[in-house]
């Protein structure tokens, strides 16, 4: 959470809280991400306030109503959460106050392995985190925020055996951030488009409504990159986006470095596939687990199997690739169980999750948890091979071949391909891909992360 702007590794909503008039406020952020556990496929907790602590005085809740956040979403990706205005002040502590929650998880017990979704106990609904640094919150400054690291192994309880036993003790990493700090980047913001840019001519804006009716202006320039078919003449009131981006150091806008259109007949749903239908050639159908929906008055619910049937007519996209090739290295060939996908369509396509059909398919990256293969490492040919766990382990049961490119980078206490030593345990945040010669699965690095991965480098600010 932070002064003006929240992150977080889930969504939530964004207003401004009122505050007394003649009260100096300054501009707070919240971003999150979370900490993977295996098996787990969602933690949601209602979010009930996050407050800002001098000592003496508390502000208002940097959090607009009291937004359900799934926790398990965002793995090795950042999303805002909510931005919001708060007296001026110096800032040593926050607390974060949660209601009611829900675990889903992975059921290894049937045959095939089926998702469970329970009423979570949490052992306290109040936490207070001294923060790292000082959250300096003052007039006429850029926005400073908070990002929020729900650490989900170290929450939630198992027993003896491993089995996790549906208590939940809450377990926060909290830093400071100002806007231009490398950690502030949003990397997916995904909104309905609500006013289209009155140019088509960059610099130009357009504003957007996130996923629990928050409103925010979206800012582009000529360095903005779009995606496919993207482009400011192509949004209208009924396109769903995705943005990357950070927030703007005048306006306290969002300032967007790449854009990509889920959606042109107002439903997107994004998640997991699970199964593919035939598994080899061009599919016909697959399912895929649902962690992101808009709207939410569809067929299609947070936490369903749905269905998705093809035409053949979708047409394919591979975010952040803007290579017209792109459509070789993925297509209704391409898709594979493991990948994470956004589907876009008409809402009347999503009355049933069993029966969904959509016009197109994108795909997204995704952080894959796992081990280095011993002996796999060639780092002149930057790859290497991992065993994925949790989860996507059980839907991508093979050894997985990681490229490296020039724009790959290293996290969290992997400083470099030397680091990868056998048996490592690593993070893989990138693309999977399916060779189209092999069939095997093939995932493009973007960012490899240590097995610190659940800290935060404060070094960096």
């Amino acid at each position: 959470m932070a002064a003006s702007t929240l992150l977080l590794g889930g969504c939530a909503s964004m207003s401004t809280n009122s505050v007394s008039s003649n009260v100096q406020k300054g501009s707070t952020f919240v971003i999150g991400t979370d900490a993977p556990m295996d098996a787990v496929t969602s933690l949601a907790v209602q979010v009930q306030s996050v407050t800002l602590s001098d000592g003496t005085t508390t502000t208002p809740s940097l959090i607009s109503g009291t937004p359900t956040v799934d926790f398990a979403r965002f793995n090795g990706l950042q999303t805002l959460l909510d931005m919001n205005s708060v007296p001026v002040g110096t800032y040593t502590s926050v607390t974060i106050t949660l209601g009611s929650a829900t675990l889903g998880y992975l059921d290894t017990t049937t045959t095939p392995p089926s998702i469970k979704t329970e009423a979570a106990t949490l052992t306290t609904s109040s936490v207070t985190i001294t923060l790292d640094k000082p959250l300096v919150v003052a007039t006429a400054s850029a926005p400073v925020g908070l990002r929020v690291d729900f650490d989900l192994k170290d929450s939630i309880a198992v027993d003896s055996s491993g089995n996790i036993t549906g208590s939940v003790t809450p377990t926060f990493r909290v830093n400071t951030l100002k806007n231009d700090d490398d950690r502030a980047h949003i990397d997916e913001f995904v909104a309905a488009v609500t006013t289209v840019p009155t140019s088509t001519t960059e610099p130009a804006s357009f504003v957007v409504q996130g996923p629990h009716g928050q409103q925010f202006t979206i800012n582009t320039t000529s360095d903005t990159d779009w995606d496919g078919d993207a482009s400011l003449s192509a949004l209208t009131t009924s396109s769903i986006v995705l943005v990357a981006g950070k927030l703007d150091a005048a306006t306290q806008t969002l300032d967007a470095d790449e854009v990509a259109i889920l959606s042109q007949t107002g439903f997107y749903a994004d998640g997991q596939v699970t199964y593919v239908t035939p598994t080899t050639g061009a599919a016909t159908s697959f399912d895929f687990y649902v962690r992101g929906v808009l709207p939410a008055s569809t067929g299609v619910q947070l936490g369903d199997i749905a269905q998705v049937n093809l035409a053949g007519t979708e047409k394919y996209y591979i975010y952040w690739m803007r290579n017209p090739f792109t459509q070789f290295l993925f297509n209704s060939s391409g898709l594979l169980a493991g990948q994470h996908i956004s589907v876009g369509g008409p809402a009347t396509g999503a009355a049933d999750a069993t029966n969904v059909t959509v016009k197109r398919v994108i795909l997204r990256n995704w952080g894959f948890n796992g081990t280095v293969v011993p002996g796999s490492q060639n780092q002149s040919n930057g790859t290497f091979q991992m065993q994925v766990t949790g989860f996507a382990g059980v839907l991508i049961p093979e050894k997985v071949t990681v490229y490296l490119g020039g724009n790959s980078d290293f996290r969290f206490g992997c400083d470099g391909f030397g680091n990868l030593t056998d048996g490592a345990s690593i993070r893989v945040v990138g693309l999977l891909l399916k060779d189209p010669t092999t069939g095997n699965a093939i995932l493009l690095g973007r960012h490899v992360d240590g097995d610190n991965f659940t800290d935060f480098n404060t070094s960096m600010y």
